[in-house]
């Protein structure tokens, strides 16, 4: 038998083997935080886009248009205020955070800068009874004809205090609205302290 006719010798296949699981033992963990920031960033990026869409609605319609978040299910959706009805109509499917994302900001204790007064999320939602009451765990950005964010009471006042938070227990993810109805996206991670960063 010739030299170069052998094949590999069992202490250079281990070897081979040793060195595959030594790096796919370093690439599982990296690919797991991957996929948890590819969730957290593409539900923030959803949620500011159902913003914009929003808010195209309402100018579209001359009508108020607003984005209804069940915080309880950690979904949402957009709705239009039909004036001849006087109720809201729902313009698109139910948009679901992913499985490790939720509504909320943890322990973070202050917002981005320029954006609110004090950390928090949307005020809640009304019904369109007489009078209006607030549906129990949701939160609505409302915005009018003119693509201005307003309060969703009766009063309709322009607001600039609006935002959404959503955390997957690492991050914290903000979109929020300014008086002017500009939209901007927030990170920062899960501390006391937080260090926002637009995106």
């Amino acid at each position: 038998m010739l030299r170069s006719e052998r094949g590999f010798s069992l202490i250079e296949i281990l070897l081979v083997l040793a060195i595959m699981g030594v790096l796919a033992a370093m690439a599982v963990p990296m690919s797991g935080n991957a996929v948890k920031y590819i969730r957290i960033s593409g539900d923030a990026r959803d949620m500011s886009n159902a913003l914009a869409v929003t808010k195209m609605r309402a100018a579209a319609r001359f009508t108020k248009a607003r984005l209804f978040v069940d915080r309880s299910t950690n979904t949402y959706y957009v709705q239009t205020y039909d004036k001849t009805a006087g109720s809201w109509t729902t313009e698109s499917g139910t948009t679901s955070l992913s499985t490790s994302v939720s509504f909320g900001y943890g322990a973070v204790a202050t917002p981005p800068s320029n954006t609110q007064a004090a950390i928090g999320q949307a005020d809640a939602c009304y019904n369109t009874a007489s009078p209006a009451v607030t549906i129990a765990n949701s939160s609505c950005i409302v915005f009018n004809s003119r693509g201005i964010p307003i309060l969703g009471d009766t009063s309709a006042s322009p607001t600039g205090d609006d935002a959404l938070y959503v955390t997957d227990g690492t991050f914290v993810y903000g979109v929020t609205i300014a008086a002017t109805g500009f939209i901007r996206t927030w990170r920062t991670n899960l501390t006391a302290t937080p260090s926002w960063s637009q995106q």
